[in-house]
């Protein structure tokens, strides 16, 4: 984001601009599709937020893979405030945060500061303004220096496992984990382990 927002969400004169019930479908649709497109990529994605972020800002930063903020940076999801509950954000924000604490939100269309949101697990880091950059470079550094194959796997067993039941997802993580020690990139890592050695990845 550019300015004093990360993002504000969706643009009201638009919506209101277009007030017919198959823009609104499609405008809701389309931003569903980018929250999923986030969950669906093998790499992690950070959001980086430096200031604001309300209503689908809000959403989109609980869809975003790991958050990190600024001191300054506040979150809302305030459509409540002229009329319309905040639905597709909600969506993100209860999978985030306690249920409680995420339909006071909703409903109250209050702002909470970073480190609220970072107690109730919207963001994983706050760091002054000034360090933004830095952290986030330091968090998607350790990242990047792991494998890619076990970090792409990885992700998409975690969101997967999310949905299921406590037993159907215990058979899943097996099964992840035992494909992943057949990856090259395991065999590898365990061996510069052993070793005393920095594993060389491959994505394979």
């Amino acid at each position: 984001g550019a300015g004093k927002a990360f993002c504000a969400g969706h643009d009201l004169k638009e919506m209101r601009g277009n007030y017919t019930k198959s823009f609104q479908q499609a405008l809701f649709r389309l931003c569903g599709k980018v929250m999923m497109k986030i969950v669906a990529m093998p790499q992690p994605v950070v959001a980086r937020i430096h200031g604001i972020a309300t209503a689908a800002g809000c959403q989109l930063v609980s869809m975003c893979d790991l958050a990190v903020a600024s001191d300054v940076a506040r979150f809302a999801v305030s459509g409540i405030n002229v009329g319309l509950f905040c639905a597709t954000p909600s969506v993100g924000l209860a999978r985030n945060m306690g249920r409680k604490e995420a339909f006071e939100m909703l409903v109250t269309g209050d702002f909470i500061d970073a480190q609220e949101a970072r107690r109730r697990g919207l963001v994983n880091r706050v760091v002054p303004l000034e360090q933004l950059d830095d952290e986030v470079a330091k968090l998607t550094a350790s990242i990047c220096a792991k494998s890619p194959a076990a970090i792409a796997m990885g992700k998409r067993m975690f969101y997967a496992q999310l949905e299921m039941g406590l037993d159907a997802a215990y058979q899943m993580a097996a099964e992840a984990m035992a494909c992943n020690m057949m990856c090259e990139d395991a065999a590898e890592g365990i061996d510069a382990f052993m070793a005393k050695r920095t594993p060389v990845w491959t994505g394979r």
